[in-house]
């Protein structure tokens, strides 16, 4: 039975003109049986989205790493209560991300990038003798890194060929593969995903990333769609790897700076996944509302009118921008004499610059990590205001204060 009518293809068509997302791919699933895979738009050589395309699933790959876990510790090769890697952390508090560790205690994107998993332990060997586990949620990739070195020491198995054998082959998932380091790994027929500034898509390559455990795998709906239809079988009680929404369905979604993605088990038995080849920008919150939409319109309900403020958010910003140059051309053209200590002030916007990769970790994920090379990526236009604001203040500081 093919539910994909009218109604679903309304909602996506929409979406995605809303959100301007080039490409996206879903898959829908009932029980252990996939329903719809379907892909809408292109990627970034102009090809049209299929249900083959391989695209980003970004920390949706995290419920992978959690299966493997799993897996070995039903076999009795790892304990999940027993403290690993010399420290009191233990591998159910890394699922959980209770370690202790965070952002802050190991900047995972601003240090130097490992090459492999026994690196990303070595990387965080401080972290992990400083930790204190407990019940505070404190998401950090660091986690599931560390998870992916524990797959190896307790398989034998470097962890992508232990993902391969046991869990992609098995599901057959012939077209999904998990990477190390981006973009240095990503599979040959992988096509860029898209930047977003000024209402314009742009094809980006991914910032280089160490990504193993934690947001290396690259799939497509159709793939997606096998794994949402094992999870009956394959889905414990304790959801390691997944996360509940407001609601009690389980889910889990996913950020690249050049893509999003996400997936969602409802309680009336559906599996959605999507994949959109747009990264999570200012204004773009990636695949969260269109899964709730086509889980509305799969359980009968009527979504809400679909809605994105990426368009209207980097034109306020380009207006704030050109602002910013005509104040600052103005007042160099017509200096007014002030206290110098008023001077000061005019040093804000560049405070704001430097603090800003700081204030949106605080913002967006309590504390979560991002270089001011990532941050272009996530909006250009915010770092262009601020740039622009912070050079024309500091020339006016400067002038006025040599007067």
């Amino acid at each position: 039975m093919n539910i994909w009518g009218a109604a679903l293809t309304l909602l996506v068509s929409t979406y995605t003109g809303e959100a301007s997302l080039p490409g996206v791919a879903v898959a829908i699933t009932k029980g252990d049986q996939v329903i719809s895979v379907q892909g809408f738009g292109h990627d970034s050589s102009g090809t049209p989205i299929t249900e083959h395309s391989k695209m980003t699933i970004a920390s949706v790959s995290k419920s992978f790493t959690a299966l493997a876990v799993r897996q070995l510790a039903d076999a009795g090769k790892i304990d999940l209560d027993r403290p690993v890697f010399d420290s009191r952390v233990t591998p159910r508090q890394l699922l959980a991300h209770k370690s202790g560790i965070s952002d802050r205690t190991l900047a995972e994107k601003s240090l130097p990038q490992p090459e492999n998993a026994a690196g990303a332990v070595e990387r965080a060997r401080e972290a992990l003798r400083n930790a204190v586990p407990d019940d505070e949620f404190r998401y950090t990739n660091t986690n599931y890194h560390l998870l992916a070195r524990l797959v190896e020491q307790a398989s034998g198995e470097n962890f992508n060929a232990y993902l391969k054998k046991h869990v992609f082959e098995p599901l057959d998932m012939k077209d999904t593969v998990a990477i190390d380091v981006t973009p240095r790994d990503l599979p040959p027929d992988y096509r860029k995903g898209y930047g977003y500034a000024y209402g314009f898509s742009v094809p980006l390559t991914e910032p280089d990333r160490f990504v193993t455990g934690s947001d290396g795998v690259i799939s497509t709906a159709a793939d997606m769609g096998k794994w949402l239809a094992a999870q009956p079988r394959l889905q414990p009680q304790d959801g390691m790897g997944w996360r509940a929404d407001q609601q009690g369905r389980l889910r889990h979604n996913g950020i690249w700076f050049t893509g999003t993605a996400g997936q969602l088990l409802t309680s009336s038995g559906y599996g959605i996944a999507v994949m959109s080849n747009s990264g999570f920008t200012l204004g773009n919150e990636g695949t969260y509302e269109l899964e709730n939409g086509i889980a509305d319109v799969v359980e009968g309900r009527t979504p809400p009118e679909p809605k994105s403020y990426r368009l209207l958010t980097d034109l306020v910003l380009a207006g704030l921008t050109l602002l910013s140059v005509g104040l600052g051309v103005r007042a160099l053209r017509r200096p007014r004499r002030f206290h110098k200590a008023w001077q000061v002030f005019r040093l804000v916007p560049l405070g704001v610059l430097l603090a800003l990769p700081t204030l949106l970790g605080l913002l967006y994920g309590g504390g979560r990590d991002i270089t001011f090379f990532q941050l272009a990526h996530y909006s250009l236009p915010l770092v262009a205001w601020l740039g622009v604001s912070s050079a024309m203040n500091l020339s006016l500081a400067v002038v006025r204060w040599v007067r």
